[in-house]
Formats: C-alpha cells, structure tokens, sequence
C-alpha cells in the first residue's frame, strides 16, 4: 500500500486511535481500585480530621452506618457500602439514605453537601455528644475561586465552627455564614468569606439543609440522652446535699 495515499493515512490513523484508545481504557481500568482506595482514604481521613483525631485509626475509631429518613438505622448496609455513599452523596439523600460516622467516643460525623459559586461544596460536620455542639468541620469543593471561594477549605476557616451550636431552644438552625463578620457572641454564626458571597452563602444552606436531613436522627439522639442526664442531675444534687451536709455537721 502506498504510504502517501490517503487510504493508508485514514487506516493508520484509525488504527493508532484504537490501539491508544484501548492502552488507555485497560490503564483506566486497571488503576481504578487503587483510584477508588486513594479516595475512600481521603474520605476517611476528612471524618478523622473533623473529630481532630488525624491520628488515630479509622477503623477502630470509626463505626460507619446509614440511617433513614426517620433516623432508624438501615440495617443491611454494611460499614463498606456506607463509605461508597459519600461517592454520590446528593443522590443518597434524594433516596432518603444518610451516612453515619460515629466515633468510639460517642461523637458522630455526618457528611453535608451543596453548591457553592462555580460547582459542588461538600463537608464532615463533627457534632459533641450533645448533638448540638460542633466538635470541627472540614469543606471541599471542586471550583470556588483561589483566595476567595476556596477558602472554604482551610484550616483557619474551619476553626471558627469549633464550639458554635446548631439548635436554639430545640429548633435547627444550623450555623451561618454572616458577611461583615459574626455577631459577636453569637453562638450559630461564623465570618463570612470575604470576596466570596456566593460560595459563604452555598456554605450556610449546605449546612442547613444537610442538617435538616439529618434532624429525626439528631432529635432521637437527644431524647435518648435526657434520661441519662436527668439521672447525673439527680445524683450531683445528691452529692452536694451530702457535702452540705457533711460541712454543716462539722
């Protein structure tokens, strides 16, 4: 065949766009668990981050389960299958199925997505054992703008969530991006991002509206605290009447 004919330039080329398209589809394919582990560490790692135990081991740290739109643990979907939720997270809860991440020390972490200016924001929300006080806080996104927008997340951003609260008198209302700055003392406010409205603003109804999916289980969790706390109310008044009493006789 001559080499110089146009045939044997469009069969050539049609060969070569095969052989480098299937090399490419085997690589994909090949390196894709190893992709699929590198992620689902990362994943890991951002859960351990939020409860500010980068050191410790995610597996004995970290009991991961799903809960329903009741908040009623889902019982056949195993720890594993509850990591590959987070790949699709948005999808999960439009199918009224959300991750939990509870550490060993009672504290849990759940998983909040939205929208920021350019593209997806998502996020770990690490609640105290009082489902109410954030523990710490770790953002991702895929597009906000460099010195603006994405300083979503950096440590110095996520510091400020440490101790807010997302209930007031027993209503959910999260905690909010305010521009300007936050009201001082204000228990359910962080600065907003400067230069990044849009992106503060994707912030604030992310972490609204993905605690808000979460409400029934956070509510169950609270009520099934009460009677552990009004017990501990009950015996520290009792050891301070016997102190009393005690100081009192002497």
């Amino acid at each position: 065949m001559n080499k110089n004919s146009n045939i044997y330039i469009i069969v050539y080329a049609t060969v070569m766009v095969v052989v480098v398209a299937t090399l490419l589809a085997v690589a994909a394919l090949s390196l894709q668990k190893r992709q699929n582990e590198n992620m689902l560490g990362e994943k890991k790692q951002a859960i351990l981050s939020s409860l500010a135990a980068d050191g410790a081991d995610y597996n004995e740290f970290v009991s991961a389960y799903a809960v329903d739109a009741e908040g009623r643990k889902i019982e056949n979907i195993s720890a594993d299958e509850t990591l590959q939720l987070l790949f699709d997270l948005k999808g999960a809860f439009e199918n009224g199925t959300y991750p939990v991440f509870e550490a060993a020390d009672g504290r849990v972490v759940v998983p909040v997505t939205g929208t920021g200016l350019w593209g997806p924001i998502w996020g770990y929300v690490a609640l105290e054992k009082d489902m109410n006080t954030v523990a710490g806080v770790v953002f991702g996104h895929q597009g906000e703008t460099p010195g603006l927008g994405a300083e979503i997340a950096t440590p110095k951003h996520w510091a400020q969530y440490v101790g807010k609260t997302v209930f007031e008198d027993n209503e959910l209302v999260a905690v909010k991006l305010k521009k300007g700055g936050a009201t001082p003392g204000s228990m359910h406010e962080v600065d907003a991002i400067s230069g990044g409205t849009k992106t503060s603003d994707g912030v604030s109804a992310m972490l609204y509206n993905s605690l808000t999916a979460y409400l029934p289980f956070l509510t169950e969790r609270i009520a099934a605290q009460a009677p552990a706390q009004a017990e501990e109310t009950v015996r520290d008044e009792e050891l301070s009447n016997e102190l009393n009493a005690t100081e009192d006789h002497e």
